[in-house]
């Protein structure tokens, strides 16, 4: 009958068998100054948006104490810094929708398709010198699209070649539009373009060996798998037309309008921002606090369309390990 061998106590401890214990090893103090950074931007980003509502609270509060609410959202004449005030905002937000819609006319099928080009179809070379020539659109002043919307656009291809009919006027929103769908048209195109790139190549070589073209590889399974970046690249090329300032207030005007034609000139909630900044309204006054309602109003629309696109985004987002 034999004995069962029982290890011995300093295999049982480690720590006697002079090896060290496996215990979770504290952050180092490079590790812990890189995260206090990193929360720091995290809290700065927070602060900031904390700060912005607080700005814009207080004086949209006085001014909706004089001017009420349901006229200020449905009304539709807009003329705050006269005599005859009219507080109505419609025309504002009419022409900012109407730009953006012609922005993103643009942006969309040629930054998606630039995007789908980039990564399902060109060379590595082509990429490499194409991409960055594209992207340098991106660093261009907006203050340069307006000056080039109002001046080349406007008379020399809109009023030159318009098809028919009655030519855009010379501010007008279609050519604000347009050019502004080129200056968002490289944040498409990139965004879209590095969602597809962290498409995981099984699901190309699969869709591949099943006997798919390229063209259908990239339609049913590489833009399907990159939707959820795709949205997001949409959802931030249409925050950044909802807020652009220069290239409306230069391009299309700044008399309110309103009017659901792009030929014709009208003024955005940012560009009426930026000329009654520069007014000689006195501090406190109604017409004076009309810069901050119309700030809050288009920090809301920003906010419940980033809102629904985030929840759009969650919904189909698929992740690869």
């Amino acid at each position: 009958m034999t004995r069962a061998l029982r290890p011995s106590p300093a295999v049982l401890d480690p720590t006697t068998a002079g090896t060290r214990s496996l215990r979770r090893s504290s952050p180092r103090y490079g590790e812990k100054l890189i995260q206090g950074l990193l929360a720091l931007a995290a809290l700065v980003s927070v602060a900031t948006t904390l700060g912005i509502l607080a700005s814009l609270v207080i004086p949209t509060v006085g001014f909706f104490q004089d001017v009420s609410i349901v006229s200020f959202l449905t009304g539709t004449e807009w003329s705050p810094l006269f005599a005859r005030a009219r507080f109505g905002v419609l025309p504002l937000v009419t022409a900012t929708f109407v730009v953006t819609t012609v922005a993103m006319l643009i942006a969309i099928p040629f930054g998606l398709g630039g995007a789908v080009f980039l990564s399902e179809y060109s060379s590595r070379r082509f990429r490499k010198v194409f991409q960055p020539v594209l992207e340098v659109l991106a660093g261009i002043p907006t203050v340069v699209y307006g000056f080039f919307a109002l001046t080349f656009v406007t008379p020399n291809i809109l009023q030159k070649f318009w098809p028919g009919g009655e030519p855009p006027d010379v501010y007008n929103m279609l050519a604000a539009g347009l050019v502004m769908g080129v200056m968002i048209l490289p944040t498409v195109a990139s965004l879209s373009r590095d969602a597809m790139g962290a498409v995981p190549q099984a699901l190309r070589a699969g869709a591949l060996a099943l006997g798919s073209t390229r063209r259908q590889t990239t339609i049913k399974v590489v833009v399907p798998a990159a939707l959820s970046g795709i949205v997001s690249a949409f959802v931030l090329g249409i925050s950044r037309a909802v807020g652009e300032t220069m290239i409306v207030l230069i391009a299309a005007g700044g008399t309110p309008n309103l009017t659901l034609d792009p030929r014709e000139g009208a003024q955005a909630m940012t560009s009426f921002i930026a000329s009654a900044g520069f007014g000689d309204q006195q501090t406190g006054t109604t017409g004076y606090n009309t810069i901050f309602a119309v700030g809050a109003l288009l920090f809301v629309i920003t906010f419940v369309m980033n809102f629904f696109s985030i929840r759009l985004v969650r919904r189909f987002r698929e992740v690869y390990e």
